[in-house]
């Protein structure tokens, strides 16, 4: 049976999955996300890229960087923990002012993989914050100058406007023709330049912030059809349905596990 639990505390949310039939939906996270694979194999496309992860290993994702995810054995459930870890949180952890990237996706570290366990027990628990943090800096400690890439891919001033345009629509529905006219392009040159730049369509790329944002429109409020209106779902349903694909629960699941 696919299980999905999540915690939040001290600006880190950590996650305990079990799951055997279910796949995430290709998506990206703001966060830096930090995971360990407890039993089975966790297997997934990391920007094009296929990736396996087995027992033990520590999977690194990096802010915006685009993966679905599945069981890699559908005889064998897939058991794993993730942190998601703010950037500017886990920068000011690591004694870093700019944003870095992982030079690894898949490392095995018997220490580090501990120190996930242990941050990810912690939050679940809800032990003090002190701990907690101190679990982080455990974690930060793991990694020197060698395991990340410090010149982080910029983006082209066209992909990062039509970003920002994109962002301006999260609670409307995306106007393709308006941001294509707005720079330049015909609609069709578009979709493909965004594409092509970002591994995404621009719709695909619209329902993730939408639902990021919708996300932690929840974790605030509280309140689910408050959510559902102010990032522009048709109805709850709708909601739910797009919310299971990339988080493995319902909003409304979600919700549940935030009481």
């Amino acid at each position: 049976m696919d299980k999905f639990i999540y915690k939040n505390r001290v600006g880190i949310t950590a996650l305990r999955a079990k799951m055997q039939k279910f796949s995430y939906k290709k998506h990206a996270h703001e966060e830096y996300a930090l995971g360990v694979t407890l039993k089975g194999i966790q297997k997934y496309n990391l920007e094009g890229n296929s990736q396996s992860s087995y027992k033990n290993g520590v999977m690194l994702f990096n802010p915006q960087q685009l993966h679905d995810g599945e069981s890699g054995d559908h005889d064998e459930s897939l058991d794993y923990v993730m942190l998601y870890i703010k950037p500017e949180l886990f920068l000011e952890a690591l004694g870093k002012k700019d944003i870095v990237k992982f030079s690894s996706s898949i490392v095995y570290n018997e220490k580090l993989k501990q120190d996930i366990i242990n941050l990810s027990s912690a939050i679940f628990f809800e032990k003090d914050e002190v701990l907690c943090n101190e679990l982080l800096l455990n974690i930060t400690d793991n990694f020197s100058s060698r395991d990340f890439i410090l010149d982080y891919k910029k983006e082209s001033l066209i992909v990062k406007k039509a970003k920002e345009m994109i962002y301006f629509e999260l609670d409307d529905v995306l106007n393709i023709d308006e941001i294509s006219k707005e720079l330049d392009l015909s609609k069709f040159q578009f979709i493909r330049m965004f594409k092509t730049n970002t591994g995404i369509t621009p719709y695909q790329f619209f329902l993730n912030c939408k639902l990021i944002h919708a996300k932690k429109y929840l974790e605030y409020t509280k309140d689910l059809y408050a959510t559902v209106v102010e990032y522009g779902f048709t109805d709850l349903s709708h909601l739910n349905r797009h919310f299971k694909r990339v988080y493995g629960l319902t909003a409304y699941e979600y919700l549940l596990s935030l009481s």
